[in-house]
């Protein structure tokens, strides 16, 4: 037998559900009018007509935006840092979380509580800056990925999920001679996919987007990604010139506004396409990994 909502109920789930389609609203319009602006003529953007779909369609921003070298580099860098980056980052942080969930570690509980404390206090700025540099490590892509090589969070995630594995499925392998190495991955990773590929794309967005460790670490310009030049496009006063490949026909049909907004878009979809491939494996272990305490 069915209960029959309150009123109360049915008021809450109206007001929860307007609330969460004007948040939806507020992230996606945003993005929707940078779309038409990159799209639109420079007459219908200097006029003010563009709104939600673009006026007098065009692609000449994305084409002179590709035409340069620069966004290219920008754009290989990004992807060489974001792969390498969330390869290393997995590793380590199943290689960390794998001996934190056996309860026959000797000392897991001072090594995880040790782990976390670095979530509390950091030694700043400044030490780390002083330390990368000891390593040798400035402006190299080291500098990116080995501070941030474990999250401690994703680690708790990850060794919750290693948790809940049953016992019988580890001493089974046990049984038939299998090791450490047998159980992690013959038995651990085959059935952690869900909660590898939703780590997997916190790291990537982080690697992805990744513009303070850049700019403080990373001098030459021919390695920035492209979180940092399209910073740099939309703080510059003279983006049409720094483009380079502009004739003076361009200037009357492009406009600043289109390519800034072509570079912000170019920045976003590479992580928009890859997110409904991991969607469902995103949902799946996030809920699992957070079963256990």
């Amino acid at each position: 037998m069915m209960m029959r909502e309150s009123l109360g109920d049915k008021t809450f789930g109206v007001v929860n559900n307007i609330l969460l389609i004007l948040f939806s609203l507020s992230c996606l319009l945003p993005m929707v009018h940078l779309i038409a602006l990159s799209f639109s003529s420079q007459s219908a953007i200097v006029s003010g007509q563009v709104g939600l779909w673009p006026v007098g369609s065009t692609m000449q921003a994305y084409e002179k935006l590709f035409e340069n070298s620069r966004i290219l580099t920008a754009f290989k860098n990004s992807v060489i840092i974001t792969i390498v980056g969330v390869a290393l980052n997995l590793l380590f942080t199943i290689l960390c979380s794998f001996p934190l969930s056996r309860s026959y570690m000797y000392g897991r509980r001072f090594f995880t509580l040790a782990i976390v404390f670095t979530m509390l206090f950091s030694g700043g700025l400044i030490p780390g800056y002083l330390l990368v540099k000891s390593l040798g490590l400035v402006n190299t892509y080291g500098a990116i990925w080995l501070p941030g090589l474990v999250s401690v969070y994703n680690m708790l995630v990850m060794r919750t999920f290693f948790m809940g594995i049953p016992e019988e499925l580890v001493e089974s392998a046990r049984m038939d001679g299998g090791g450490e190495w047998t159980v992690l991955f013959r038995i651990f990773l085959p059935l952690s996919l869900p909660v590898i590929a939703a780590l997997g794309l916190f790291y990537g967005v982080g690697h992805w987007n990744a513009f303070f460790n850049m700019l403080i670490f990373i001098h030459s310009p021919d390695k920035h990604n492209l979180a940092v030049m399209v910073q740099q496009m939309i703080m510059s006063q003279s983006i049409m010139q720094e483009i380079g490949n502009l004739s003076p026909e361009d200037f009357k049909t492009i406009t600043p506004e289109s390519i800034k907004s072509a570079g912000i878009i170019v920045m976003v979809v590479p992580m928009l396409l890859v997110y409904p491939f991991l969607q469902k494996y995103f949902i799946k272990g996030m809920l699992i990994g957070a079963v256990k305490g």
